[in-house]
Parts: structure tokens; sequence; C-alpha cells
């Protein structure tokens, strides 16, 4: 979007067009990230970025590319200011493209007020600590790494997982309750088949005026993906802080986002770090995963919840590497939880979430939730150590602790950590389905749960000897 603050500089003088790069000679008083629209000779208008600029001339990113393009019959018109987007609830209820314009059929976004997407970062002596929880409606989530408002829990994930589905269902079906909650969600580098399937899981929750969509499709211009989260943001931030919502933002594929940054950097003939990415890919992920958080004086939140491949898996890939020091844990997705038949495919060891603590327990969800998880996360890693065990000597070779064990990690998996993927669970619910897990167990095992606990939750059903 075009910000109307005054008529555009306009510069006759293109140098050369290289791909999505045009270089205009002649300029005076462009600066970096200032927005650019270029006219051809037919009519057509292109739009753009500034990417660099040296004493007179200008290097121009291209969102639509520039084939087609003649130097000598193009006009570029330099706007005088970043790239700016109205704000409001406007945007609540829509879907747009990865300029924010909308693409739903309906009439542009309007607002009061314009706001420069790249943002302006949080004063840290403002910053509150995150608490409270989001409700997810994912056992998995909910039960073992509460996502808290106000903090940024990113999804790890591998290319062929459901993680677009899970993100899709959470975006779908979250909530903050007692608190005005809207979602967010931002897709980057996804196909046509998966922007459908996106449209329809979200299509409830934005016809009530709830959620905003934004879309960056495999065939759209690359560039757009590094302002798709930063449109999100931009939003979620006036929702947050202006008018006091609770906003969850779902970014999905992160990983696609530091691949356009990647390009855009190569663009610029900016010399490769690890895996060709840029040095500053770690400070550009914090401009990003840091417009996050709760203030002082503002009733409102944002709480980020990123998506991102690991390409073969590896978890030391700079995106899922540089991901993790900056954000506050991670939910990890893995192959095998997959061919186990389990949605989603949670690979609960690997994953935590560090601000747990702040929003789960007496007073935020229940009384048995914090104690519970960690029974639960103790239990899993010894199934894990019998199942090994196991694949050494034989079944037979165990003892019946150990096959109790083995019957505690069958029955999470199947009660708790799987369901539909439709499915919106309560935390009663969920708690509820740990416990049930939990009573294959024997008593004596439960070191992490108190006396009073255990009476309560299990021995009134005849669930431990």
């Amino acid at each position: 979007m075009i910000h109307p603050r005054r008529l555009p500089l306009e510069y006759s003088s293109v140098a050369s067009v290289e791909g999505p790069l045009l270089v205009v000679r002649g300029v005076d008083g462009v600066g970096w990230d200032e927005q650019a629209t270029v006219k051809l000779d037919s009519g057509e208008l292109r739009h753009g970025q500034v990417l660099e600029v040296d004493r007179d001339l200008a290097v121009v990113e291209l969102f639509e590319g520039g084939d087609g393009i003649k130097p000598d019959a193009a006009r570029v018109a330099f706007a005088g200011t970043p790239i700016r987007i109205p704000v409001g609830e406007g945007w609540l209820g829509r879907v747009c493209n990865g300029r924010g314009q909308v693409i739903d059929g309906g009439p542009p976004v309007m607002g009061a007020e314009w706001r420069n997407v790249a943002g302006r970062p949080i004063n840290p002596a403002r910053r509150m600590p995150p608490r409270d929880p989001i409700i997810t409606g994912v056992s998995a989530v909910d039960g073992l790494a509460t996502l808290v408002r106000g903090q940024k829990l990113p999804i790890f994930s591998v290319g062929g997982l459901p993680h677009l589905e899970l993100a899709a269902q959470i975006a779908a079906q979250a909530t903050a309750p007692g608190t005005s909650f809207r979602v967010i969600f931002a897709a980057m580098g996804i196909t046509n088949a998966d922007a459908e399937l996106v449209r329809d899981v979200l299509e409830e929750r934005a016809g009530k005026g709830e959620l905003a969509l934004f879309i960056n499709r495999a065939d759209d211009p690359v560039v757009e993906r590094i302002l798709v989260p930063r449109l999100a943001l931009t939003v979620a931030e006036h929702l947050a802080f202006d008018l006091d919502h609770h906003v969850l933002v779902v970014m999905c594929d992160m990983t696609s986002y530091c691949e356009a940054v990647r390009e855009a950097a190569s663009a610029r003939g900016e010399i490769p770090g690890r895996h060709g990415y840029p040095g500053h890919l770690y400070s550009d992920l914090a401009s990003v995963y840091e417009r996050c958080g709760r203030l002082k004086g503002h009733a409102g939140s944002i709480t980020q919840l990123p998506v991102l491949t690991m390409p073969a898996g590896d978890i030391t890939h700079p995106v899922p590497d540089l991901t993790g020091y900056i954000t506050e844990g991670q939910l990890v997705l893995s192959t095998e939880m997959q061919a186990a038949g389990v949605y989603p495919p949670f690979e609960a060891l690997s994953s935590l979430s560090r601000l747990m603590r702040n929003g789960a327990g007496q007073g935020r969800t229940r009384s048995d939730h914090l104690a519970l998880s960690a029974q639960t996360f103790a239990a899993l890693a010894r199934a894990r150590e019998v199942r090994e065990l196991e694949e050494m000597v034989g079944s037979d070779a165990l003892s019946e602790t150990d096959q109790s064990y083995l019957r505690f990690s069958t029955a999470l998996e199947r009660s708790m950590l799987h369901q539909r993927r439709d499915e919106m669970r309560d935390l009663d619910d969920t708690l509820d389905r740990a416990w049930e897990a939990l009573s294959k167990l024997p008593r004596r095992e439960l070191t992490m749960l108190s006396r009073e606990l255990i009476d309560e939750h299990l021995n009134k059903k005849g669930g431990l000897g």
C-alpha cells in the first residue's frame, strides 16, 4: 500500500534492469526501504522497495519482477516513506496477500492511522513478564508445554509433517478465557492447495471477525515473504496495545521467510555466511520475534507461534538454531510419532515451554497441572529407557514395573497426545487423560505427585493399588 503523504518524486533515468533489481540514476533524497512504484509504457504498475542507495544511485527490488521492463520507457516514483499500512479492526475477517491487498473480493481495508510495517522496538523497561495461559485445544500443547500470553513459542517441524494443519487448527480454536482474543495468521510460501486448506479451516473464525489472514503463495513474489510477518505484527500491535485485545500471531513457514531474506541479501551482493544465509539473519529474526509480549499500562498482549521446517530434520540448521536463541522454548514434531499414527506428531521429550510456570498452575489453569506435567515427562523419559532395553533383551525379560511404563506410554499416546484434526479439548479433559495414562503405573512410581493429588484423582477411581 502506498501511503498518500505527499506526491511521489518521479524519475525516468532507469539505468538497468536485472532480474527483480532495477537501478535508477540521478536520485536525490531517496532512503533505504522506501517504497517505489514503476510505471511502464503500457500503463502497467509494478511495486518495490529500495534495497540500496549510493550517492545518486538507488537499487529497487521489484515485487513482481523485472521481466518486460524497458529502461528507456519506465518511470519510477519514490513515495518518500517506508511501506505503511492502515491499522484498525477493519483487518479482522479479511484475507489479504503479502502486500496487504485484500483478495477476498471485498473493499480495501481503511484506517484512520497509517503505520510503518517495520515497527518499533519494545523498550525493555516497559516489558512485563508473560503470564496466563492461551488454551489451544490441543492436548499435547496445553497439558505439557502450555502457551503463555506474551510468549514466543515456535513449532519445529520437518517437511512432510502436518505442521500447517496444526498451525491452522490452533489458530481456529485457541482461546484466552475471559478476555477479548484475536488471531492473525501469516502464511509464507505455501502452495495453492495449502492456501485453500488454511482458508477453509479459518473461515468460521474469520467470519466472526476474530481473525485476519495474510497469504503469500509459492508463486507470489519472494520479496513479499519478508513483508508478511511485518504486516501481521503491525496489525497485531494496534489491536493489542491500542485496543486491548490479546492477540495470537501464527507465522508459517519461517524457513520460507529466511529463504527470502537470503535471496534479498544475495541480490544486494552481501557476503554469505553459514549455509549461504547473511550474517545479519539473527538480528533480522529478532526484529520479528521481539515484536511480542506485554507492556506496562496496557491490558493487551501479543503472543507468537512461529512455525518452521528444519531442512533434513537438522535442528542445528541456522533457521531453527537462531530461532531457539531468541524464543522461549519449542514444540517439536517428529517423523517417528507420525509413523506411529499420532496427530499431532508431538515429540514430548524434545519440547518445552520455558514460561509454562507463568501460565499454569493454581489460579491460572488447575492446581495439579504443573505437578502432573512434570510426572508425565519423568514417566515418558523412563518409558523411553525401557523401550531401548526391550530392544536389547526382549519383552519377556522386563520386570512388571518396566511393563507398566510401556503400558503408560501407549496409553498416553492413544488417549492424550493423539486427537482428531478438528477436535477442540478443554483443559480438564486434557489433564484427566494424563491421569488416566498415569494410572497404568504403580503408586510408588509417582514420586512427583503428592499423596493428596493421587488420592483425589486416582484412588477414588480404583486406578492405583
